[in-house]
């Protein structure tokens, strides 16, 4: 014991050195500023979505017409003050002002506004996404059912968490359809840009990777397989030879 207490005597210096490297790599640390989203929240957000978009298949079993109102207006109440904070974190820290956290501009009232346009789309994205599902069941002559798809598709998944956060990028919130995307991506090894443009009936087959990139537009009707990547190979450059983005 006495020998790790000796050892253990070298974590101050560790520690310093950790900290002194903020100062001179300040490209990838956020001190001093106001708080940025947060994934635990945005993940949060997306499980209360999905359990929404498809009731009585996640969380909460036991639901009929008597009890679904209440559940679901208690998820939409969550929903509404968790977004509305993720939102006006994004926009402030867009507008640059995320080093004033008490600025004029009420960042949180435009978070609620944003938060309230997405949601008011939720019905119609149910009416799409149930077309995604009956694609997948039509498109795989492996499937039992639409219970299946809902329960075990990947695919499904992926173009679920997609629509949410192609909605979100439509009201041109930064930062959160991204994170979105990306966490489906790490589950599901799919990875959709929330700005490519996807009809309805769109059936991901095993989806295992696949790309699909910030300026794809695909119709209706379409199915695509695993390992396909479908976006730009090369970049546009300004006279210095930097990426132009946008």
């Amino acid at each position: 014991m006495a020998s790790d207490f000796r050892l253990k005597d070298q974590l101050p210096d560790i520690t310093e050195r950790i900290v002194q490297t903020y100062e001179g790599l300040g490209t990838i640390n956020h001190l001093d500023h106001c708080p940025l989203p947060s994934y635990e929240e945005v993940i949060a957000s997306m499980h209360e979505l999905t359990e929404i978009l498809f009731p009585g298949y996640r969380r909460r079993t036991g639901l009929h017409r008597g009890n679904i109102s209440y559940y679901v207006g208690d998820l939409v109440d969550r929903l509404h003050d968790r977004l509305t904070v993720q939102i006006g974190r994004a926009l402030r820290h867009e507008a640059g002002a995320s080093s004033d956290c008490d600025s004029e501009q009420d960042y949180e009232a435009l978070g609620q506004a944003k938060t309230l346009q997405f949601l008011d789309q939720l019905p119609e994205l149910r009416k799409i996404l149930a077309t995604d599902v009956q694609a997948a069941f039509e498109g795989d002559p492996a499937c039992k059912n639409v219970d299946e798809v809902i329960f075990c598709y990947p695919g499904l998944e992926a173009i679920t968490i997609y629509r949410l956060a192609h909605l979100l990028y439509e009201l041109q919130i930064p930062f959160i359809p991204r994170m979105m995307t990306e966490w489906a991506h790490s589950r599901t090894g799919i990875d959709i840009h929330p700005g490519a443009t996807i009809g309805p009936y769109f059936f991901i087959d095993h989806g295992t990777g696949v790309v699909l990139g910030q300026t794809c537009e695909i119709g209706e009707r379409v199915k695509i397989y695993q390992g396909v990547t479908l976006g730009a190979l090369s970049f546009p450059t300004d006279s210095d030879g930097q990426l132009v983005r946008g």
